[in-house]
Protein backbone atom coordinates (compact mmCIF):
# COMPACT_ATOMS: atom_id res chain seq x y z
CA UNK A 1 0.00 0.00 0.00
CA UNK A 2 1.57 3.08 -1.21
CA UNK A 3 0.56 6.00 1.97
CA UNK A 4 -0.16 9.66 0.86
CA UNK A 5 -0.21 12.51 2.80
CA UNK A 6 -3.12 14.63 2.13
CA UNK A 7 -1.77 17.76 2.94
CA UNK A 8 1.05 17.26 0.52
CA UNK A 9 -0.97 15.28 -2.35
CA UNK A 10 -3.19 15.81 -4.64
CA UNK A 11 -4.93 13.96 -7.92
CA UNK A 12 -4.74 15.22 -11.18
CA UNK A 13 -7.15 13.42 -13.67
CA UNK A 14 -6.61 14.12 -17.23
CA UNK A 15 -8.98 14.59 -20.00
CA UNK A 16 -12.29 12.89 -18.50
CA UNK A 17 -14.33 14.76 -21.11
CA UNK A 18 -17.12 14.41 -23.44
CA UNK A 19 -15.26 14.45 -26.30
CA UNK A 20 -12.19 12.25 -24.78
CA UNK A 21 -13.90 9.89 -23.76
CA UNK A 22 -16.07 8.81 -26.62
CA UNK A 23 -12.86 7.41 -28.21
CA UNK A 24 -12.33 4.05 -28.52
CA UNK A 25 -10.04 2.77 -26.01
CA UNK A 26 -7.73 -0.25 -24.65
CA UNK A 27 -6.55 -1.68 -22.55
CA UNK A 28 -10.04 -0.60 -20.78
CA UNK A 29 -12.93 1.19 -22.01
CA UNK A 30 -12.72 4.93 -21.07
CA UNK A 31 -16.26 4.43 -18.51
CA UNK A 32 -13.98 2.50 -16.78
CA UNK A 33 -11.74 4.96 -16.23
CA UNK A 34 -14.05 7.99 -15.43
CA UNK A 35 -15.78 5.48 -12.77
CA UNK A 36 -12.68 4.65 -11.25
CA UNK A 37 -11.34 8.31 -11.28
CA UNK A 38 -14.80 9.24 -9.49
CA UNK A 39 -14.19 6.72 -6.78
CA UNK A 40 -10.83 7.98 -6.20
CA UNK A 41 -11.43 11.61 -6.62
CA UNK A 42 -13.90 10.96 -3.56
CA UNK A 43 -11.27 9.30 -1.04
CA UNK A 44 -9.12 12.21 -1.96
CA UNK A 45 -11.99 14.74 -1.00
CA UNK A 46 -13.16 12.91 2.10
CA UNK A 47 -9.53 12.78 3.15
CA UNK A 48 -9.15 16.84 2.26
CA UNK A 49 -6.63 16.46 -0.77
CA UNK A 50 -6.37 18.24 -3.31
CA UNK A 51 -8.83 17.18 -6.75
CA UNK A 52 -7.45 18.65 -10.32
CA UNK A 53 -9.34 18.08 -13.02
CA UNK A 54 -7.80 18.89 -16.35
CA UNK A 55 -9.51 18.95 -19.90
CA UNK A 56 -7.86 19.84 -23.01
CA UNK A 57 -10.09 22.65 -25.40
CA UNK A 58 -8.84 24.88 -28.45
CA UNK A 59 -10.63 27.82 -29.99
CA UNK A 60 -13.04 27.43 -32.87
CA UNK A 61 -10.37 28.41 -35.48
CA UNK A 62 -7.43 26.41 -33.37
CA UNK A 63 -5.14 29.95 -32.58
CA UNK A 64 -4.34 28.10 -29.45
CA UNK A 65 -3.24 24.62 -30.33
CA UNK A 66 0.31 24.30 -30.73
CA UNK A 67 1.24 25.07 -33.92
CA UNK A 68 4.32 22.94 -35.02
CA UNK A 69 4.57 20.59 -38.21
CA UNK A 70 3.78 16.96 -37.34
CA UNK A 71 3.87 13.78 -39.92
CA UNK A 72 0.58 12.79 -38.50
CA UNK A 73 -1.24 16.28 -37.70
CA UNK A 74 -4.49 15.54 -35.55
CA UNK A 75 -7.77 16.07 -37.21
CA UNK A 76 -9.06 19.50 -36.81
CA UNK A 77 -13.12 19.67 -37.42
CA UNK A 78 -13.63 22.75 -39.38
CA UNK A 79 -15.35 25.10 -37.34
CA UNK A 80 -14.35 23.79 -34.23
CA UNK A 81 -14.80 20.77 -31.95
CA UNK A 82 -18.60 19.94 -30.90
CA UNK A 83 -20.27 21.57 -28.82
CA UNK A 84 -19.98 20.04 -25.28
CA UNK A 85 -16.37 18.11 -26.47
CA UNK A 86 -14.30 19.45 -23.40
CA UNK A 87 -17.10 19.94 -20.98
CA UNK A 88 -16.31 17.37 -17.85
CA UNK A 89 -18.06 14.32 -17.38
CA UNK A 90 -21.27 13.89 -15.64
CA UNK A 91 -20.77 13.55 -11.69
CA UNK A 92 -17.20 14.17 -11.86
CA UNK A 93 -16.45 17.88 -10.69
CA UNK A 94 -17.55 18.82 -7.33
CA UNK A 95 -17.74 22.20 -5.05
CA UNK A 96 -13.66 22.35 -4.43
CA UNK A 97 -11.75 21.22 -7.01
CA UNK A 98 -9.05 22.60 -9.44
CA UNK A 99 -10.24 23.31 -12.72
CA UNK A 100 -7.42 23.57 -15.68
CA UNK A 101 -7.72 24.22 -19.26
CA UNK A 102 -4.90 23.03 -21.41
CA UNK A 103 -4.20 23.55 -25.04
CA UNK A 104 -1.63 20.57 -25.70
CA UNK A 105 -1.23 17.34 -24.59
CA UNK A 106 0.36 17.98 -21.01
CA UNK A 107 -1.39 19.85 -18.06
CA UNK A 108 1.31 22.35 -16.93
CA UNK A 109 2.84 23.93 -20.14
CA UNK A 110 0.57 27.57 -20.64
CA UNK A 111 -1.53 26.40 -17.10
CA UNK A 112 -1.60 27.50 -13.76
CA UNK A 113 -1.22 24.01 -12.79
CA UNK A 114 2.30 24.13 -11.13
CA UNK A 115 1.13 27.35 -9.17
CA UNK A 116 -2.01 25.77 -7.48
CA UNK A 117 -0.16 22.54 -6.37
CA UNK A 118 2.39 24.93 -4.92
CA UNK A 119 0.43 27.20 -3.28
CA UNK A 120 -1.37 24.59 -1.41
CA UNK A 121 1.79 22.46 -0.73
CA UNK A 122 1.83 19.58 -2.76
CA UNK A 123 4.90 17.60 -3.28
CA UNK A 124 3.00 14.22 -4.79
CA UNK A 125 0.68 13.84 -7.27
CA UNK A 126 -1.78 11.14 -7.71
CA UNK A 127 -2.37 10.68 -11.92
CA UNK A 128 -5.12 9.10 -14.31
CA UNK A 129 -6.82 9.63 -17.46
CA UNK A 130 -6.84 9.77 -21.13
CA UNK A 131 -4.78 8.64 -22.99
CA UNK A 132 -2.04 7.00 -20.98
CA UNK A 133 1.25 7.63 -23.52
CA UNK A 134 -0.32 11.29 -24.90
CA UNK A 135 -1.84 13.77 -21.99
CA UNK A 136 -0.78 11.45 -19.02
CA UNK A 137 2.96 10.48 -19.49
CA UNK A 138 3.30 13.98 -20.68
CA UNK A 139 1.94 15.73 -17.44
CA UNK A 140 3.69 12.47 -15.55
CA UNK A 141 7.31 13.82 -17.76
CA UNK A 142 6.79 17.77 -16.64
CA UNK A 143 5.69 16.68 -13.14
CA UNK A 144 9.27 14.60 -12.27
CA UNK A 145 11.10 17.37 -14.06
CA UNK A 146 9.42 20.09 -11.93
CA UNK A 147 10.86 17.85 -8.53
CA UNK A 148 6.53 16.28 -7.86
CA UNK A 149 6.74 12.99 -6.76
CA UNK A 150 5.03 11.33 -9.21
CA UNK A 151 2.34 8.18 -8.60
CA UNK A 152 0.54 6.93 -11.74
CA UNK A 153 -2.71 4.75 -10.83
CA UNK A 154 -2.16 2.39 -14.03
CA UNK A 155 -6.06 0.84 -13.99
CA UNK A 156 -7.14 5.23 -14.20
CA UNK A 157 -5.50 5.41 -17.50
CA UNK A 158 -6.42 3.89 -20.75
CA UNK A 159 -5.47 4.62 -24.78
CA UNK A 160 -5.80 4.50 -28.21
CA UNK A 161 -4.11 1.13 -28.61
CA UNK A 162 -2.84 -1.38 -26.52
CA UNK A 163 0.81 -0.98 -27.55
CA UNK A 164 0.98 2.62 -26.77
CA UNK A 165 -0.10 2.10 -23.22
CA UNK A 166 1.71 -0.58 -22.59
CA UNK A 167 4.93 1.20 -23.93
CA UNK A 168 4.17 4.28 -21.24
CA UNK A 169 3.53 1.97 -18.14
CA UNK A 170 6.22 -0.47 -18.68
CA UNK A 171 8.69 1.63 -20.08
CA UNK A 172 8.36 5.36 -19.39
CA UNK A 173 6.51 5.49 -15.95
CA UNK A 174 8.70 3.28 -13.94
CA UNK A 175 11.63 5.77 -14.54
CA UNK A 176 9.94 8.97 -13.29
CA UNK A 177 7.22 7.74 -11.46
CA UNK A 178 5.75 4.48 -8.51
CA UNK A 179 3.40 2.73 -10.79
CA UNK A 180 0.40 1.15 -8.47
CA UNK A 181 -3.28 0.74 -8.86
CA UNK A 182 -5.99 2.94 -7.44
CA UNK A 183 -6.84 0.64 -4.41
CA UNK A 184 -3.09 0.65 -3.53
CA UNK A 185 -3.20 4.00 -2.61
CA UNK A 186 -3.84 5.31 1.10
CA UNK A 187 -4.43 8.68 1.45
CA UNK A 188 -4.77 9.36 5.11
CA UNK A 189 -2.49 11.42 7.56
Amino acid sequence: MLQCDPRTTALVLIDLQNGILALPTVPRPSSEVLEGGKSLAKRFRDAGAAVVLVRVAFAPDYADAPPGSTDQPLARPEGGLPANWARLADGLEAPGDIVITKHQWGAFTGTELDLQLRRRGVRTIVLGGIATNFGVESTARHAWELGYHVVIAEDLCTSLSAELHDIAVRSVFPRIARVTRADGISISH
